[in-house]
């Protein structure tokens, strides 16, 4: 998410209207007042509100024909819809089914910032999801104002490895949980006085019933441990991906196992072309029932 350039604290307001999507919390007294935009980014506007005597966060996201957010079926695969009547529907891609996989997107970021708290992951905590909009906690720093995202922050070579340290704690503790956030990076983590908190979690994946795990797993750890390496090089050449994900698949991880960052790759040669034959096949098969999903929708 790209923040708007506001250097002002939190507490100074500015002249601004009340988002469309907000004004129902408005009216219902879920929100007293909306002080200021914080963030715009491919899948929701950020605003941060005032809740009684507290300042929030208000995160609206954005309808599905307005999101930049790709490949979202590669992130969706897994999840689980216990009503049936809701099932059929998301799979037929009617209207009222179309309504419904939005509320299961945004309800997803919600349950999964309960469980990962529950797990002693630090994510925002989360206070509900309302019309598509999600209340959370604010995370912000010593002087009252919007924590800053990683990739906006300088670190020294030590802080780089203690925050690496906890983050790759961080995405043990999320698989042991069942999750792969699916798309972390250095823009989807803030840093406050304690040290990183993760956010933006629509997509998180489900680790045991998503084919793409493994691969959205190791993407999460290297793309992180790239950033930290900028400033500790040492850690470039780590494969806590490799790693942890072994752990998982025997079974064997911990949320508080001891890890070293070494990995050795088995030396077994895959059969390549047989491989992406596969992924071909898949992709075509998608893309034809997702052609079918449409036409039927057409011709309601």
């Amino acid at each position: 998410m790209d923040p708007y350039p506001f250097t002002a604290p939190l507490w100074v307001k500015a002249e601004m209207r009340i988002p469309r999507r907000i004004q129902p919390l408005v009216d219902d007294g879920l929100v007293d007042e909306v002080i200021r935009p914080l963030m715009s980014g491919k899948e929701a506007d950020v605003f941060a509100v005032r809740c009684g005597a507290e300042i929030r966060c208000a995160k609206v996201y954005k309808e599905a024909s307005k999101r930049g957010f790709k490949h979202a079926v590669q992130y969706q695969e897994g999840r689980k819809v216990r009503n049936s009547r809701r099932a059929r529907a998301m799979e037929k891609g009617s209207r009222f089914g179309r309504d419904q996989q939005e509320q299961v997107w945004q309800n997803t970021e919600l349950d999964a910032l309960h469980k990962l708290a529950s797990a002693g992951v630090r994510v925002p905590r989360p206070y509900g999801c309302f019309d598509g909009v999600l209340l959370m906690e604010l995370i912000t720093d010593g002087e009252g104002y919007a924590a800053p995202r990683l990739s906006d922050v300088s670190l020294s070579s030590e802080q780089a490895r203690a925050d690496h340290a906890v983050m790759m704690r961080y995405v043990t503790r999320m698989l042991c949980a069942g999750l792969v956030h699916g798309d972390l990076s250095e823009f989807n983590v803030l840093v406050d006085e304690q040290g990183p908190v993760i956010i933006d979690l629509p997509q998180v994946i489900n680790a045991a019933a998503n084919n793409n795990a493994a691969r959205f797993f190791a993407r999460d750890v290297s793309k992180i441990t790239a950033y930290y390496g900028l400033y500790a090089s040492e850690l470039l050449v780590t494969r806590y991906d490799g790693e942890i994900w072994s752990l998982f698949e025997a079974g064997e991880l911990e949320p508080e196992c001891e890890l070293s960052g070494v990995y050795q790759e088995s030396t077994h040669l895959a059969d390549v072309d047989a491989l992406l034959h596969e992924i071909e096949t898949v992709e075509a098969e998608e893309l034809e029932r997702l052609e079918r999903l449409r036409a039927a929708a057409l011709a309601e």
